[in-house]
């Protein structure tokens, strides 16, 4: 498992994010992996992202898997009770997929199926332990597994959150639970997220700082609007407001991002929101290496 032996090693590592296709048509979404080739540790599929329905993360990070990519299982606990998130849990492991992602997930109410039930039957935390509960060969009622499962237990983490202290207290919870990696939200601000490494240097389990591809002022607009713990500065919005090339300018921001917070943390993780082809662009920006250099197709992601 690379991304275990990355992250524990201390090499600087890069992860992206895939959302799986609404439907069961995977041409594109196995095409927008292959532009990632060389350039990532490890792949992560998203689980009903925003709550929307679409093809399954462990069926997608199996068939990305399966073109010899390192993938991350992204498990929320909204659609599923602890019965059915231990089975996904083993039936993941079974196939071969090792990292697991455990989330909260976002309400139905923002999803399009509003009127879905969410079941929230464990929350994160609960999730992580159980994930290790499960490692150590027995399920949440204390019956004993017929062989456990290999698992590297991720979890995320907002550095936005104002104010911060219930986040730092969730954070420290969820180490104590498990957690081996973190994920954080989308950064955007370098010198926030350097009081937040300040904040969290007793925390022993790595970080990957977040980074999303800004596509354009509207979007930056609307997420500091409604996505809670985001603060997208006014000289971002307005750069990209003013940009000739919105394309140039998102990738400029994100390479800056990482190269600002490079020195305090263990990696980044990429949220190219469907320009997946573009991620190569931004790491090359930020001065940042190809993962797996002989892996790379010198035509991929141009």
């Amino acid at each position: 498992m690379r991304l275990r032996e990355v992250l524990t090693s201390g090499t600087w590592a890069v992860t992206t994010e895939l959302g799986p296709p609404k439907g069961v048509d995977v041409g594109r979404c196995l095409d927008l992996a292959e532009s990632q080739r060389g350039w990532v540790h490890a792949i992560n599929v998203t689980d009903q992202q925003s709550a929307v329905m679409r093809l399954g993360s462990i069926a997608t990070c199996r068939l990305v898997s399966e073109r010899g990519f390192e993938t991350i299982v992204q498990l929320c606990c909204r659609d599923r009770n602890r019965i059915a998130l231990q089975s996904d849990i083993l039936s993941a492991s079974a196939l071969g997929l090792h990292n697991v992602l455990c989330l909260s997930g976002d309400y139905t109410t923002h999803g399009d199926h509003p009127g879905a039930k969410p079941v929230y039957d464990l929350d994160s935390v609960q999730l992580i332990k159980a994930a290790v509960g499960l490692r150590e060969g027995r399920d949440m009622a204390g019956n004993e597994l017929g062989g456990s499962p290999d698992l590297f237990i991720g979890a995320v983490v907002n550095p936005g959150a104002d104010p911060f202290g219930p986040q730092l207290a969730l954070m420290e919870k969820k180490v104590e639970a498990g957690a081996q990696f973190f994920q954080t939200q989308a950064v955007f601000d370098p010198a926030a997220f350097e009081r937040f490494a300040k904040q969290t240097r007793h925390i022993p389990a790595p970080v990957m700082v977040g980074v999303v591809m800004l596509k354009s002022a509207k979007m930056a607009d609307f997420m500091n609007k409604h996505i809670p713990g985001v603060s997208i500065p006014e000289e971002t919005v307005g750069r990209l407001a003013d940009a000739e090339d919105r394309v140039a300018a998102s990738i400029d921001i994100a390479a800056r991002i990482i190269r600002e917070t490079k020195d305090m943390c263990a990696g980044v993780h990429i949220m190219p929101l469907g320009w997946d082809k573009r991620v190569r662009r931004v790491l090359e920006a930020a001065g940042i290496a190809p993962a797996y250099p002989d892996e790379i197709d010198q035509g991929a992601g141009r």
